[in-house]
């Protein structure tokens, strides 16, 4: 990151910052990148630049979309977000087309779907690809635009052995994560046409999003994507192990089966107050989050080893929380 070279990427002159968007088109098949601060802002752009407003976007129900991005939609861009329950964030293909409103004057008009992969709230499950190419098929059919919010396609891929241009493709945009598990401290890029990357370009300077030395912080995006993309197998093997260890405990309501990359939910027998927990594992050194509703999430990532997921375990498995 010191060494970046550097200039001004509202101009476009940032050279590091293009090398990266460059980086990521071709690693996702797409024409144009963008590099955004953050995923809500990725996410954010790419419904703008698919609507207008009025519009009506279909989501899943727990989706970061709909529960994390703070009503940015209507706010930003004056649409309707419509929710369709999923099992573990993956939404039935009958439900998505029962979903897309009749062309009549007096509904909004539906314009895009959008989906999640890995799914956050699911509990890092993988969008099975069969069911993307099922909805995919329902949004050509309907003439809608298909936006991917893969936060976690790093995770997916690397689970899966799919590439990561094998999902994008399928897809108008796709939105790409290079923190979380890759390890960068900022920055996400959304990806596209070269005509839809333009047009989001705009809408990033409107959202305050137009960086200028920006450089310095997409080094870290670069590094991340050369050193630790293959690196997440790693990460999935530590949520694995912990689900595994916190299993072996009646207290705790759990299903291994369910961990497919590096978010672990679970529930905790007796426990109430789930922020209350939550603040009695930190005292204890083990930072955990709010899950689904009533339960907790834990997730591996690259600054925490297996030794030291292990030992969560056991300090979880064993303390009494009130």
């Amino acid at each position: 990151m010191a060494d970046a070279e550097v200039g001004d990427d509202v101009f476009g002159e940032d050279p590091t910052v293009n090398r990266l968007q460059e980086t990521v088109a071709g690693l996702l098949g797409k024409e144009s990148a963008l590099y955004v601060p953050s995923g809500v802002m990725s996410n954010q752009l790419a419904l703008k630049t698919h609507t207008s407003p009025g519009d009506e976007v279909i989501v899943e129900k727990d989706s970061h979309i709909f529960n994390y991005e703070t009503g940015a939609p209507a706010l930003l861009s004056g649409i309707q977000l419509n929710p369709v329950p999923g099992v573990r964030g993956v939404m039935n293909t009958m439900d998505v087309e029962a979903a897309i409103r009749p062309n009549v004057y007096y509904m909004m008009p539906t314009r895009l779907v959008c989906l999640e992969n890995t799914h956050n709230r699911g509990g890092g499950s993988i969008y099975p690809l069969n069911v993307i190419d099922e909805i995919r098929d329902v949004v050509s059919r309907n003439g809608l635009a298909y936006h991917l919010d893969g936060a976690r396609l790093w995770n997916a891929s690397v689970a899966t052995g799919i590439k990561v241009s094998e999902y994008a493709r399928r897809f108008d945009s796709v939105s790409v994560c290079l923190s979380k598990g890759l390890g960068a401290p900022v920055g996400s890029v959304l990806s596209g046409t070269k005509e839809y990357i333009g047009r989001a370009k705009r809408f990033r300077k409107i959202f305050g999003g137009g960086m200028r030395q920006a450089g310095v912080l997409a080094a870290a995006g670069l590094y991340a994507l050369e050193h630790n993309f293959q690196r997440l197998a790693e990460d999935h093997e530590k949520a694995r192990t912990f689900a595994s260890m916190l299993a072996q405990s009646s207290r705790f309501e759990i299903n291994v089966a369910h961990v497919e990359t590096n978010i672990v939910i679970f529930g905790v027998s007796g426990v109430k107050d789930v922020d209350k927990f939550i603040a009695d594992a930190k005292s204890m050194g083990i930072l955990l989050s709010a899950g689904s509703a009533g339960k907790i999430r834990a997730v591996t990532h690259l600054d925490v080893t297996l030794e030291q997921v292990k030992k969560a375990a056991e300090i979880l498995t064993t303390h009494k929380f009130s």
